[in-house]
Order: structure tokens, then C-alpha cells, then sequence
């Protein structure tokens, strides 16, 4: 019986701290209201960095051409490509006087390294505003650039920026990318408004240029393969110089993984940056995926149980019913709103999928960016 009462005052403090993360930190996005900023001109190059990525150049690049923005320049980096990415980058050269094409070797200290490859195409990029996305990422609209570029000004230098995957009818693991997609997003929109940023998104982020050499670029972290996004924003992003930007038509939309193998060795690459995080940043987001866990675990024993049933019954009802109205005002700001159907079966699955990847990067380091 003490063992339960333990087990039981521990499910309290748990669901406790779970309300505070849904109900206040996570809140401080869901409640907020989507601000509308002045359009402005500001020159931007938009980088995009490709690694054999012949077909996704082809079928996007020319959402980003069509613009509707006056003042920009296309930053194309061919990262040692071995396809025809080369061939199709010259050809929209030779139709459109705003592109630039960096080509970039291997060499042995940087070896198949993204990072290396985006710092030559910061570089040599015209303006010092710059916008970032991938090959395979397309703008939901032709005002994509103007809504970042709306959020700069003398103070904010870094803007966070949405990016989404498509959806696919009748998969579940389409359901389940694009909620972690958006808990990802609520978390670091979240925080940022709290004056906490701590990650961006390489799919839709813009900072100046200077920002990067006060940073002294990627040199901190040029040894871990991923993290060009997110180690950088955790380094340079604070309280003063960093907005977010969630209008509809500031997006940008991808297409996700399709096999569950694939996401996981994606997802691994990306969770392997989490170490390097500042500690208040490590701390916030260890304590919210522990209490995650242990709320399951804890939900299970006392429900096999049936112990005090009737106080857990409320608490499972307090903490859902946050988490339901957090979670759906972000989805529906978010365009994700049909993924809260399936919300617990979501969460769980994704608990148990990270716990794994967990797992797995500390047995073995996962691979190259490409």
C-alpha cells in the first residue's frame, strides 16, 4: 500500500508538471495571436543547399523564382553532388539573372559536411539577410519570402520559421511525423515567445548574415553532422534578436518519409544535436519527455490497478483536456488539425519511438546528412 501511495503521488506530481508545460509554456503560443507585420523590401538571398538533388530542383526551385518579392537572389550550393544537379542548376541560370551557383568539393577535413558546404554559400551570398530552405522544400505560397522578411528589423535578426510536411490519406505514420513535427514547433515557437529560443528548422529560417560570424559560423559544432538549424539557433538565438513567423503564407511544405525505417534513421540524425543544447535548454525538454513517459507508465499501473481510481480519473481528464485545447489552437494555427483526432494514440507511439532513438544513438552515432 505505501509502494501505491508513492506510485500514485508521483502520477500527481507528474500530471502537475505536465499541465504547467501544456497549460503555461506551450500555452503562451496557442493563445497568442498571429501578428500581421508590414511589408517590407529588405534584399534577401535565399540559400538552398543540394546534394544530389536533381528531381526536387527541378519540381521546386521555381515556386521560389516566382516570387512575389522584388529584391532577392537565389544562393543555389551544389554540395558535391554526383547526380545531373549540376546540369539543372545551369539551366534555370541561364533563364533567370538572380541565381548564384556555389559548386563545392569534398575535401578530406570536411568531408561529406553540410555545414562546410552552407558556409561558403553564406559567403558568397549578395545580401546579408538571408533565408534558408531545402531542395526538397516548396513554399505553400508566392508570399513566402515577403512574410519572413516582414519580421526583420533593427533589433529581430534571426526569424523561426514553419515547415511543414504533406499529408497522406489513410497512413498513420504520416499522422504520426506531422505531430511531431508539430510538438516540435510548439515547443520552440513557445519558448522563443517566452524569450527562450532555443532551435529553428533548416526547411524555413532566415537570420542576417552577421549573426553567423558573430558565432564564428558553425565552428563550435562543425564536428556534429547535423545540427547546421537548430546547434546554430541554440548559440546564436536569444531573447532580444530572435521572432517567429507562423502566418498561413510563410510555410514551407515537404514530403515525409513513407516508410517508418526511413523516418528513424532521419529522426536520428536530428535528436543527435540534443546533447549539445545549452543545459537550461537540455533541462526544460529532458523534464518534459521524462514526465511524458512517466505519465504513461504511472496511467498504466494505477489503471490496472484501479488505486484511488476516482482522483485519476480527474487528473487524466484535467491534463487531456489541456493538452487537447493547447495542441488544437497550435494545430489549427499550424494547418495540422486533423492530427488531434488521433491524440493519444499519437503521443503514445511517439514516446515510445524517441525512447528508442534514445537508445539507439547511445550505441552507436548515426550517418552523414546525405
Amino acid at each position: 500500500m505505501i509502494l501505491l501511495d508513492i506510485i500514485f503521488y508521483s502520477f500527481v506530481v507528474v500530471v502537475c508538471i505536465q499541465v504547467i508545460y501544456y497549460g503555461v509554456i506551450f500555452g503562451s503560443f496557442a493563445y497568442g495571436k498571429t501578428e500581421k507585420k508590414d511589408q517590407k523590401n529588405y534584399p534577401i538571398s535565399v540559400l538552398i543547399c543540394a546534394k544530389n538533388e536533381a528531381k526536387n530542383l527541378k519540381k521546386n526551385l521555381p515556386s521560389i523564382l516566382e516570387q512575389n518579392y522584388s529584391n532577392f537572389e537565389v544562393v543555389l550550393i551544389n554540395d558535391a553532388s554526383i547526380d545531373n544537379t549540376s546540369e539543372v542548376m545551369e539551366a534555370f541560370v541561364k533563364t533567370h539573372s538572380n541565381i548564384k551557383i556555389v559548386n563545392v568539393k569534398n575535401i578530406e577535413a570536411f568531408w561529406a559536411n553540410k555545414k562546410y558546404a552552407l558556409t561558403l554559400g553564406i559567403k558568397a551570398a549578395k545580401y546579408n539577410n538571408l533565408l534558408f530552405t531545402d531542395a526538397d522544400c516548396k513554399p505553400v505560397s508566392n508570399n513566402w519570402i515577403s512574410e519572413i522578411t516582414a519580421h526583420f528589423n533593427k533589433e529581430k535578426t534571426i526569424v523561426l520559421g514553419y515547415g511543414a510536411y504533406n499529408k497522406i490519406k489513410n497512413s498513420f505514420l504520416n499522422k504520426l511525423i506531422r505531430y511531431e513535427t508539430l510538438l516540435t514547433a510548439i515547443q520552440y515557437f513557445s519558448l522563443a515567445k517566452l524569450g527562450t529560443p532555443f532551435m529553428g528548422v533548416g526547411r524555413n529560417l532566415a537570420y542576417n548574415r552577421e549573426e553567423f560570424f558573430k558565432t564564428n559560423g558553425f565552428i563550435k559544432h562543425i564536428d556534429v553532422r547535423s545540427g547546421d538549424d537548430d546547434l546554430f539557433i541554440n548559440e546564436a538565438a536569444h531573447s532580444k534578436n530572435t521572432v517567429i513567423c507562423f502566418t498561413k503564407e510563410s510555410f514551407t511544405t515537404s514530403n515525409p518519409q513513407t516508410t517508418y525505417k526511413k523516418w528513424f534513421r532521419q529522426k536520428r540524425r536530428h535528436v543527435s544535436t540534443a546533447n549539445k543544447y545549452q543545459f537550461k535548454h537540455k533541462a526544460i525538454l529532458a523534464l518534459f519527455y521524462s514526465t511524458q513517459v512517466l505519465f504513461w507508465a504511472l496511467s498504466t499501473i494505477l489503471l490496472s490497478l484501479l488505486f484511488y481510481w476516482q482522483f485519476f480519473a480527474i487528473l487524466i481528464a484535467i491534463r487531456f483536456l489541456i493538452q487537447y485545447i493547447v495542441v488544437g489552437l497550435s494545430a489549427k494555427k499550424l494547418s495540422e488539425i486533423d492530427v488531434i483526432y488521433l491524440l493519444p494514440f499519437l503521443e503514445l507511439f511517439l514516446v515510445g519511438f524517441q525512447l528508442t532513438i534514445f537508445i539507439s544513438n547511445l550505441i552507436s552515432k548515426p550517418n552523414h546528412w546525405k
